[in-house]
């Protein structure tokens, strides 16, 4: 009777240390810019706006199991056949305790659920600049950081195959 207590007990400690485990530390604004070269010129037309938007993440390892995620938002709204209304630059960035995943999950979790995470705190930090530059908020729809992923990968697998 003691040796399955025993058993069980020495197996759930194992499977402790390599459960996963994830942790939002700290989510900051890491850089952000907006300019509004035609202000206040841009104000006197019907604001009907163009909306150019470049994202981009990246993440860097910190120390063991402790990685930054940054979520880059580029967005240039102009005014149909007219010269640029605003620009916005922003770096979303969070800092995440990650352990207990094999390096193919790892990768999905930085470059997918860490974004997914981060975009709302950059979506309402781009709304708020862009109702302080006197602009209507643009109130991004959201993003599918699993399909990015997904379109990443398939591109790199193509591309490992084309190079073999």
């Amino acid at each position: 009777m003691t040796d399955t207590p025993q058993t069980d007990d020495g197996a759930g400690a194992a499977e402790g240390a390599q459960s996963p485990s994830f942790a939002l530390q700290r989510i900051y604004v890491k850089d952000i810019s907006f300019e509004s070269p035609r202000a206040p010129e841009i104000f006197r037309n019907n604001w009907k706006p163009r909306i150019n938007l470049d994202l981009n993440t990246r993440s860097q390892r910190l120390e063991d199991d402790v990685y930054e995620v940054v979520l880059t938002l580029s967005i240039e709204a102009g005014a149909e056949g007219e010269q640029t209304g605003f620009i916005v630059e922003l770096q979303q960035a969070g800092v995440f305790h990650i352990s207990g995943l094999d390096e193919s999950q790892l990768q999905h979790t930085l470059a997918s659920y860490c974004p997914n995470l981060l975009f709302p705190y950059a979506r309402e930090t781009v709304d708020t600049l862009v109702l302080k530059g006197s602009f209507p908020p643009l109130m991004l729809a959201p993003v599918n950081f699993d399909a990015l992923y997904a379109e990443a990968m398939q591109r790199q697998q193509e591309g490992g195959d084309v190079a073999h």
